[in-house]
């Protein structure tokens, strides 16, 4: 559970929280970056862990071998460079010279190797990788090779995957933990190093600049580039309270929140103190429900096309209050509008949802007023207004709804079960995903998973399989072929309504506008910022 009592203070009496972390007062001459994310960090590994949260605190203490740039094109970031051979079946990697790790020791290709292995047995991209890959070996200190034993087109955006789960690199040592269990140290080669005697789980986590850190000749830009840290202290930290969030940011108390509240986003237009961000496309966040395919009745296809006729995107995304342009009225596009794979093939008919016809396909389906078990997660600020509206479109449909509120944390927790309902199971959660984690049929959490058995959906759909290879194999050069085989998948996964959409729209980040240098890219990152005068 987490726990509100300090964050208050945070916004009260900040000197007094320096000094009770045992700060000195020469290190509080300049006071900690403080980030304010939406939910509390519990989990410091980023393969065990899942949520967004851990991704950020990653970013700051570990480093990826690729990264994407804010154009979305995938450079060299740990790397030196790579070369492929002419078949495209093999791929020699060399590391940048003068890499460290946290603890002084170098970075080798061991560790590379050691650290892929365990990301591709956990990661839905990394899976369709290894089970594609003949070997993966270090041939020297700084040098390590992948061979294929059959084609794959995406091996750089593999490596450079953005969103969880992350390729981040550690040492071999702790690498060697298995994947299903959290590392008990953080040791990366990062620009900030953690200082885990200072962790508060949920409340606040703590880092410095590491001044071992060499960062790339080359400006930041999005992930990629010189990752330069002009700040000593950094904090991530967690606020409950919306409101409380909002006047911490603008009594300078806190300098950047994850998320703007969005009941908040028009006076925070209007206030000159801040600066929010202005994502679109790939950097938007997608609403959905993630359906359990395996129990009734969302077992059945034509109740969840019922569902999914009756779901009016405008009226979901509507409930968010939020200005103009922040939204897409209508997106039938499980890659994201406005992505290079965008596609509605297979949307035509959703354009228009109307609960007449999503009623007479109820009828037709068969359904018996099973029970649908809604886990709505009241504590999440972008998903609890969404969830009230579908909650009240299954009503309206015919459907036999048990609401069950609570916060995130339960939810996510019950999400797992694999048991019927009248055994604490589920049949619906109402969830969000950043463009991150959709753009890419490799990892769309609607498409990536399909007839796996590794998502708590379990959803399959047999035609998707040789569409979903045909993509895996197809060289990231051939867009044209690419954003073909992107609309088929479409096509399919609406057919069988893997995972029916209620909106894509913006939740900025918001910052001090003192701050320079924030790199505006989907999801905070803290290098590259200075602070500016008052």
């Amino acid at each position: 559970m987490q726990r509100s009592g300090w964050p208050r203070r945070a916004v009260l009496a900040t000197p007094l929280l320096a000094m009770g972390a045992g700060i000195s007062r020469a290190q509080t001459a300049e006071r900690p970056l403080r980030l304010v994310v939406n939910a509390g960090l519990q989990v410091l590994d980023p393969i065990a862990g899942t949520s967004f949260v851990t991704r950020n605190f990653a970013y700051m203490v570990f480093d990826t071998l690729v990264s994407m740039d804010g154009q979305g094109v995938m450079r060299p970031q740990m790397l030196e460079g790579w070369t492929v051979s002419e078949d495209r079946l093999a791929y020699a990697f060399t590391l940048r010279p003068g890499l460290e790790w946290h603890d002084g020791q170098p970075v080798t290709a061991e560790d590379c190797v050691a650290s892929l292995k365990r990301w591709g047995a956990r990661d839905s991209t990394g899976r369709r990788l290894m089970a594609a890959m003949k070997t993966l070996r270090a041939e020297s200190g700084t040098r390590f090779v992948l061979e294929l034993a059959r084609p794959f087109g995406g091996v750089i955006s593999a490596l450079g995957k953005p969103s969880v789960h992350v390729p981040f690199m550690m040492p071999a040592r702790i690498a060697a933990t298995p994947p299903t269990e959290p590392v008990k140290e953080i040791v990366g080669s990062g620009p900030f190093i953690f200082l885990q005697d200072e962790w508060v789980p949920g409340e606040r986590a703590t880092f410095r600049r590491n001044p071992r850190y060499r960062p790339r000749e080359e400006p930041a830009d999005g992930l990629a580039g010189g990752k330069r840290v002009f700040i000593e202290r950094a904090e991530i930290v967690s606020i409950d309270d919306p409101s409380m969030r909002v006047a911490a940011l603008q009594a300078g108390e806190v300098d950047y929140l994850e998320y703007a509240p969005l009941d908040y986003l028009p006076m925070l237009l209007r206030d000159r103190g801040v600066t929010l961000a202005k994502p679109n496309g790939i950097a938007q966040l997608m609403g959905g429900i993630a359906l359990n395919h395996a129990q009734p009745p969302f077992n059945n296809l034509r109740v969840r096309q019922a569902l999914q006729m009756a779901l009016d995107q405008s009226e979901i995304v509507a409930a968010h209050g939020l200005p103009e342009g922040m939204f897409q009225p209508h997106c039938q596009s499980m890659m994201m509008c406005g992505t290079p794979l965008a596609s509605e093939a297979g949307g035509e008919a959703l354009r228009e949802p109307s609960l007449e016809r999503a009623r007479a396909m109820l009828r037709e389906s068969g359904y018996e007023n099973e029970r649908v078990v809604f886990l709505h997660p009241q504590s999440s600020t972008l998903i609890n207004p969404m969830a009230m509206v579908v909650v009240d479109r299954m009503r309206k449909l015919g459907l036999n709804v048990d609401q069950q509120v609570m916060d995130w944390a339960t939810a996510a927790q019950r999400w797992l079960s694999r048991e019927p309902v009248e055994r604490g199971g589920w049949s619906a959660v109402p969830v969000v995903y950043t463009g991150f984690d959709m753009a890419d049929p490799l990892t769309n959490v609607g498409i990536s998973y399909n007839c796996t058995g590794a998502a708590p959906w379990l959803y399959c759909d047999e035609p998707l399989k040789p569409l979903l290879a045909e993509f895996e194999a197809e060289p990231e050069s051939n867009l044209a072929r690419r954003r073909q085989l992107a609309a088929e998948i479409n096509r399919r996964a609406l057919a069988n309504v893997n995972f029916p959409l209620t909106g894509q729209f913006s939740s900025p980040a918001v910052w001090r506008s003192t701050l320079q240098g924030v790199i505006d890219f989907g999801f905070p990152v803290l290098w590259n910022i200075r602070r500016g005068g008052a």
